[in-house]
């Protein structure tokens, strides 16, 4: 910004911040509150000039100045209104003279086209300056809000905390904030001017391959810092064309840390889901062995079976596989249960579900109560029996005519209860649902074991609740209750 654009304010020609009319009034004479002032000079003009015409007749005619009243008046005057007053001019002209009738009415003639052309000319320059002045204005008006927008636009980018970068068809850093700077060069060089391919060389490959048309896009990919540090870079560009040449602008975010703990999550999943899978088959095996065990003894009686060696190591294997289906798993040694926002779960869910449901012919029907108190859970544990509700439901009704599912939410004592109705074909055989392993069940029948698991695991439970037609569970969360013993609401 230049020494002149610092010292002069912004909103009119030259800088100065004037009122318009205070404005206009420096550079023309016509503004509304001259108006007045301007008639009685016209009219005083035009009796000075009668007068003098009266006074010196027949020895000098003046009667020319009368252009001057004309003038003034021109500027503000409607074009019937200047047409009358050059014509009383015309004739005030004529009045005083001491020409001939025939030559009175051609300098009549004359003078009155004279006197209307000029303030007609008048006029006309007056609107077209207006017209000039108010589209000045307007664009005026049009850069001090494209300058206020720029001016937030960069207060914007540089207050972000995510990395924002823009380059040009090189590759070359045109512009990085401050976040940029902190992600990729924390205690170097500033990055404008560098090539992005230091850094991400994705983004690289994207600026050279120069499409024909303006895109935009995600991708995840190896970032690099200034150290040699490598993380993974969420990456959210778009490309654009200006005067120079093609541009890439991108926001970029460190996504090294989400991924650690999403890892993690998927390996305690899988441990937990494990260690209650391997509930489920050691409950089983046990229910075999004791089976076995009582042909064993019943075998035993025979005194010809008591010193065969197949039959003592059948007997040995049957109690070693009894004492190691009767070995306890421990729990985990880390509680995974905190307090969970219940409505921010169900929105999620709905976010996951809805477009599948919508494909399949199927409506849902949200009944949430609002506000819910906080729950004491595990909140991906809360999505994946969720989930696993949802999808049983789908299932049951892909032959049903009638395709609905009712989620509704309630607070019963010191819990809340999420129950999830469909109108599908119901149970069977409801006292097998939650047994693993069950006959007619879907892959390995376990999806409903390892839900209700999964809610006992932080105190909660997976209830079936009858029903005269299709299906209805409940899912139990216990609340956590505030400082004094009352629930949180």
């Amino acid at each position: 910004m230049t020494k002149t654009e610092r010292d002069t304010p912004r909103g009119s020609p030259l800088g100065q911040n004037w009122p318009d009319e205070e404005m206009k009034g420096l550079f023309s004479i016509y503004v509304s509150a001259n108006r007045p002032k301007l008639l009685a000079a016209a009219g005083f003009l035009v009796v000075a000039i009668a007068a003098i015409d009266w006074t010196t007749k027949p020895y000098l005619s003046i009667g020319f100045l009368y252009l001057f009243p004309i003038i003034l008046v021109g500027g503000f005057l409607s074009r019937a209104r200047i047409i009358g007053a050059a014509f009383v001019c015309a004739f005030l002209q004529e009045a005083f003279s001491n020409l001939p009738g025939n030559e009175a009415t051609v300098r009549l003639i004359f003078s009155s086209t004279g006197f209307i052309g000029t303030g007609l000319l008048v006029s006309e320059l007056i609107r077209n300056r207006r017209t000039a002045l108010k589209h000045v204005d307007e664009l005026t008006k049009e850069i001090n809000l494209r300058h206020d927008a720029e001016e937030q636009m960069q207060i914007l980018v540089e207050s972000s905390p995510a990395a924002i970068v823009t380059i040009d068809a090189t590759g070359t850093i045109l512009l990085a904030n401050h976040a940029a700077q902190q992600l990729f060069a924390p205690d170097a060089y500033t990055l404008s001017g560098q090539k992005i391919i230091s850094y991400l060389p994705a983004l690289q490959t994207a600026v050279e391959s120069r499409p024909s048309r303006s895109f935009r896009t995600t991708l995840q990919c190896k970032g690099q810092r200034s150290t040699g540090d490598a993380f993974l870079a969420g990456v959210w560009f778009s490309t654009y064309t200006t005067i120079s040449g093609p541009r890439l602008a991108a926001v970029v975010v460190d996504l090294s840390e989400d991924l650690r703990d999403r890892e993690d999550l998927s390996l305690d999943y899988l441990l937990k889901n494990s260690r209650i899978l391997v509930s489920a088959v050691a409950h089983e095996v046990r229910n075999l062995c004791g089976a076995a065990l009582v042909v064993q003894k019943n075998l035993s009686r025979f005194v010809e079976l008591r010193d065969n060696k197949d039959f003592q190591a059948l007997t040995t294997l049957i109690q070693s596989l009894e004492r190691i289906s009767a070995m306890g798993l421990q729990s985990s040694p880390t509680d995974t249960s905190a307090s969970v926002e219940l409505m921010s779960v169900l929105d999620e869910l709905r976010v996951l579900i809805e477009g599948v449901y919508q494909e399949s012919g199927i409506e849902i029907r949200w009944e949430l109560h609002d506000p819910l108190p906080l729950v004491r859970a595990d909140r991906h544990g809360l999505i994946q029996v969720f989930l696993n509700l949802a999808r049983n439901s789908r299932r049951a009704m892909e032959a049903a005519g009638s395709k609905q599912l009712y989620v509704n939410t309630c607070v019963e004592g010191e819990t809340v209860v999420i129950r999830f109705e469909d109108t599908g074909t119901g149970v069977s055989a409801p006292d097998d649902l939650f047994r693993p392993f069950q006959p007619g069940a879907n892959s390995t029948g376990l999806g409903l074991y390892v839900s209700r698991a999964i809610m006992r695991s932080f105190g909660g439970d997976l209830l079936y609740v009858p029903r005269t037609q299709g299906c209805c569970f409940a899912v139990i969360v216990p609340s956590v209750p505030t400082a004094d013993g009352a629930l949180n609401a």
